[in-house]
């Protein structure tokens, strides 16, 4: 939609094609056509005579009809994020940009935090927050951006080339989308394509240096990393419950700068810690002084549903962790309390869920289970976990979760930590991951006020 919009109110003759023919996909062409855009509903297939760029949604599969189409004809195809960057003006604000498997929303909104810290106008822009066209465009200009870029976005995406940019994590994830770990990941890489001054990568991840080492870059830009352990010359990590700098100091083999206390981040999980060294980087990059880190990431409050405490009850804390839709954020979600009774299933987009239930095997005093693949996890736990108890929601209702938060409750014991960390997609029984941790947290707080009544 921004893309049409954009396009149209620059002269070109644009028509907007989808699958879709909905009631949502109805009231947007409603909205384009009162512009005079022409639309196709319900033909997402066929290149439309005479086009000569499609601009795509990054959720569309690179094997449509219409891709083919238009490689036929020789039309090339951008995403909105190339859109955006082609329509930057003279003096354009940098980007600072962020990918991986998962952390990219929470890093970016602490980057911008820090920028904000700092003095900067930014924005949080990308796969969330404002339109990457809205913000290029704006009236009043912007002096850096915080870009989150998923990897269909960076597919579409060949032209863009940050002043610095981070890839948090690799682990598998869309590959039903990109086809393989290899076309995902180099998908990925291309954050760093013409970088200037960084490339951040994550030291405890080789799959994201081997990504800086392929990457064609400005002359002068640095590999930097950021570690959870003491940090090495040209790497940001953690001393003596402090954030500390040895990449961008003056003598990096002799000088370490701190930038915040361990305190400073919210929650203070270790994948948490890992996001907030990574913006750090991005930031101290882009010339910010530690001050502006520390009060930055103070500043910062994570979004509902991330390793978000909801109450606790009798000694036992629920937390919610609904975004941890794949294993690699459940991983880590994980690996942050200990001894957990488990919520988890959904839809597990091919996922195998051997190696999460190895690691976390020993943290785990029961699970419940849910959703359309819950079987794939409970077959995991008999061979990795037998001992555990394993409670298996076979209902798809409304009140699913209500009965799944209850009968957590009744396995936890004083001490534990009830986390919702499904490892699945939520479509199967929710709208969303975010409507699946609200009804967590609706239930928690209902036991919570009945708790205080007893």
């Amino acid at each position: 939609m921004p893309a049409a919009r954009v396009l149209h109110a620059r002269g070109a003759l644009v028509t907007a094609v989808t699958d879709a023919d909905d009631e949502r996909a109805r009231a947007q062409a409603e909205e384009l056509r009162a512009l005079g855009v022409t639309v196709r509903l319900g033909d997402g297939a066929t290149l439309p005579e005479g086009t000569e760029l499609v601009v795509t949604a990054p959720g569309w599969q690179p094997d449509k009809p219409l891709f083919a189409a238009a490689e036929a004809a020789g039309v090339p195809v951008w995403g909105d994020v190339e859109l955006a960057w082609r329509l930057r003006g003279p003096g354009a604000a940098p980007w600072l940009a962020v990918t991986g498997t998962n952390g990219k929303t929470t890093t970016v909104r602490m980057l911008a935090a820090i920028l904000e810290a700092a003095g900067h106008r930014t924005a949080a822009v990308g796969n969330i927050g404002v339109s990457l066209l809205d913000a290029v465009l704006a009236e009043e200009p912007y002096d850096v951006l915080a870009v989150e870029l998923s990897s269909y976005q960076l597919h579409w995406a060949p032209s863009v080339r940050p002043h610095s940019a981070a890839v948090l994590n690799l682990a598998p994830d869309h590959l039903d989308w990109h086809g393989s770990m290899a076309a995902y990941a180099a998908d990925k890489g291309r954050v760093y394509e013409g970088n200037t001054v960084a490339c951040v990568y994550n030291s405890a991840d080789p799959a994201t240096e081997e990504l800086v080492r392929a990457a064609d870059v400005e002359e002068g830009c640095r590999a930097v990393g950021f570690t959870l352990g003491t940090p090495r010359p040209s790497e940001l990590g953690v001393v003596e419950g402090l954030l500390v700098d040895r990449a961008f100091v003056p003598d990096r083999g002799q000088q370490a700068q701190e930038l915040a206390e361990v305190a400073d981040v919210d929650p203070p999980a270790p994948h948490n810690i890992a996001n907030a060294l990574a913006a750090a980087a991005l930031a101290r990059a882009f010339g910010v002084p530690a001050t502006a880190v520390r009060d930055g990431l103070r500043a910062f409050r994570p979004d509902p549903h991330r390793i978000e405490h909801v109450a606790t009850i009798g000694g036992v804390a629920y937390v919610d962790d609904s975004k941890a839709t794949n294993t690699h954020a459940a991983e880590a979600s994980l690996a942050a309390y200990e001894p957990i009774v488990w919520i988890a299933g959904g839809l597990a987009k091919g996922a195998s869920f051997d190696e999460l239930v190895r690691g976390a095997a020993k943290r785990l005093r029961a699970v419940v289970l849910m959703g359309r693949d819950r079987a794939l996890i409970r077959e995991a736990l008999a061979r990795h976990a037998p001992n555990v108890p394993v409670v298996d929601l076979d209902r798809a209702d409304t009140g699913a979760m209500s009965e799944a938060v209850r009968e957590a409750a009744g396995l936890a014991e004083s001490g534990d930590t009830v986390l919702l960390a499904p490892a699945c997609a939520s479509m199967d029984m929710f709208t969303n991951y975010n409507v699946r941790g609200d009804l967590f947290a609706e239930a928690v707080r209902a036991r919570a006020t009945a708790a205080e009544g007893d």
